[in-house]
């Protein structure tokens, strides 16, 4: 590691400032633990235009409306937020992790690992995403129902989704874009057997209305189909560089293997969210984030002391008491929301 630049200490440091990463920093924060959320910004929960099947939160709310909040409330409970983008990561001889930024070492005792993954995108990536183009069944679907929309790929992934989408309307286009399909045979006889148009011939162009949404697409054979929007099922790129870095176990689809509450197979390295295998949901990767905060809770706080320490160093004494850090502590008492 460079000695050019500082050395930040915690006992947690979150890698990735989506829902995930927000709330496993959150836990770790209120539950008495100097920690920093590490973020390099953007990722796919700032790109959501409308936050979906997040009860409390309104449709209207966009992703970065939502993150920001987010933010907001982890620098009033005291958590340390970082603009920074993560290089590398190693052991210190002490044990501590040791996270390379291009702005500061962060030196841990517990890393969680929130990265998430990008989508791979339509190349020409048409048409715009938010306002015709969408990545996410469960979240989008609803949107549809009752509408023309399309599937774009050309895979096993797009066929099913293709079949799928009849539960919510019955105007249905699989788009391979002029791609050979890798589909099994079984699933070309499912695509028979239900009224999903398969169009093979290359986009060409976009029909866009005067508020940005999709209407149409054409096509090179100068066809015109009308779309109130659709799905690109082309996969997904994992930022698990740091996870193999770490040397934790990854899945054959580039996933970060995880246990019950976020542990990867790396001693004190916690993966949570869209990185982690299961499905890409807000609610979802807050349960994660908040599990995996709980479970970082229990190995480090400092009371009840175990028998052993007690015959070691006797009962704990007053002045001891509490373990919470003196900084978070008076954070904590500012924030106190009931009455004097």
């Amino acid at each position: 590691m460079t000695d050019e630049l500082p050395t930040e200490k915690y006992e947690v440091v979150v890698v990735g400032g989506g829902p995930a990463g927000q709330t496993a920093a959150m836990y770790s924060t209120r539950l008495g633990h100097r920690t920093a959320l590490v973020d390099r910004g953007g990722g796919r929960a700032a790109m959501m235009q409308e936050v979906h099947n997040l009860i409390g939160v309104r449709e209207e709310t966009s992703g970065n409306e939502y993150l920001g909040v987010g933010k907001e409330q982890l620098e009033e409970y005291g958590c340390d937020l970082h603009r920074d983008m993560l290089t590398s990561c190693d052991r210190s001889e002490g044990g501590s992790l040791e996270l390379q930024g291009n702005s500061a070492v962060y030196r841990t005792e517990y890393v969680v690992l929130a990265t998430g993954f990008n989508d791979i995108r339509p190349d020409p990536p048409l048409p715009r995403t938010g306002r015709g183009l969408h990545y996410c069944l469960h979240c989008d679907a609803h949107m549809f129902v009752d509408q023309s929309v399309y599937v774009m790929g050309h895979a096993e992934s797009a066929a099913h989704v293709a079949g799928i989408m009849l539960n919510f309307t019955d105007e249905v286009d699989l788009l391979t874009r002029g791609d050979d399909p890798e589909w099994s045979d079984e699933t070309a006889r499912m695509l028979e057997d239900h009224p999903i148009d398969v169009i093979h011939e290359d986009v060409t162009g976009v029909q866009n209305g005067e508020d940005g949404w999709l209407q149409a697409l054409e096509f090179e054979d100068g066809s015109v189909r009308e779309y109130k929007g659709g799905f690109a099922m082309y996969g997904a790129e994992y930022n698990n560089g740091l996870a193999r870095e770490l040397g934790c176990d990854i899945n054959d689809d580039g996933t970060v293997d995880v246990s019950d509450h976020g542990e990867t197979s790396t001693e004190r390295v916690y993966a949570v969210g869209d990185l982690t295998p299961g499905h890409n949901q807000v609610p979802i990767a807050l349960a994660e984030g908040a599990k995996a905060g709980i479970d970082i809770h229990f190995a480090l706080r400092d009371f009840p002391r175990e028998p052993d320490a007690i015959a070691e160093a006797g009962p704990v004494r007053s002045e001891e008491v509490p373990g919470i850090p003196d900084e978070l502590l008076e954070q904590a008492v500012d924030f106190h929301t009931y009455g004097e």
